[in-house]
């Protein structure tokens, strides 16, 4: 690191569980952020400042006036660019040292599984099962560490998938995908604002543990808030063994 760097991370740097062998393993890292939305808007934030080396932030949808009460990455003016670019910019201002690329696309099949492959670690700020369910199977695949947020209304998840541990459950053991869930959107259900930022946050801060390698990540733990009362509940997941994702993880994808 050169003096610049030792003074921007300083505040990491001075923890003994990071310090400049962990902040380095930071600016190393590459991590993928599927959705620069409410979730992905925060995660990006706090991984930017932190010193993440590359960011891939992947979304095909535009920034709009409705976005605008919670995803802090976009501003008035850029209603109408494609919400990664937007982000992109944002970036750029918090920390010009971190390589952004900004993918302005859906992607999925081949493209998706090239793109976690790369990655050091994958944050899932999507709103829909068929996206989770796709980076999950990726993941999985390529044995790259998951961490998924969601939020709707007043409740959000958090939770963190790495079966590169072998008694760690994926998202499909939780959620098996050939179950039908209810889809619930927030632009028919709302969302409360600040949720997404207390979501978003959490998943950074797991994927810079993992990154760093500090402390006790989420994995084989599904912690769910109640924002009305701000509530915690923690349940304990286990692997199942008959997954029909990490179950097969042995098979190539």
């Amino acid at each position: 690191m050169n003096d610049n760097q030792l003074l921007r991370y300083s505040r990491h740097i001075l923890l003994e569980e990071i310090g400049i062998e962990g902040q380095e393993k930071l600016l190393a890292a590459h991590a993928l952020i599927i959705g620069a939305g409410g979730l992905g808007s925060p995660a990006a934030y706090y991984l930017a400042s932190a010193g993440i080396g590359k960011i891939t932030l992947v979304d095909n949808d535009n920034v709009d006036l409705t976005n605008l009460q919670r995803q802090i990455l976009h501003t008035t003016e850029r209603v109408g660019q494609p919400k990664a670019q937007s982000g992109k910019q944002t970036l750029a201002q918090i920390n010009p040292e971190v390589e952004v690329v900004a993918l302005a696309e859906r992607v999925e099949g081949e493209r998706l599984s090239e793109l976690v492959r790369e990655a050091t670690v994958v944050l899932d700020c999507s709103d829909n099962f068929t996206t989770r369910h796709a980076v999950n199977l990726a993941c999985v695949t390529h044995k790259v560490p998951l961490v998924s947020g969601a939020a709707i209304r007043f409740d959000g998840q958090i939770s963190v998938y790495d079966t590169r541990k072998e008694d760690a459950p994926c998202y499909a053991c939780l959620f098996p995908p050939e179950q039908q869930f209810e889809e619930v959107l927030c632009s028919t259900m709302g969302v409360f604002a600040p949720l997404v930022g207390i979501i978003g946050a959490m998943q950074a801060a797991e994927a810079l543990k993992l990154v760093a390698d500090v402390g006790e990540s989420l994995a084989g733990r599904l912690l769910l808030l109640d924002a009305r009362r701000m509530e915690w509940t923690s349940i304990s997941i286990a692997r199942t063994p008959a997954c029909s994702v990490c179950g097969q993880a042995s098979t190539p994808a």
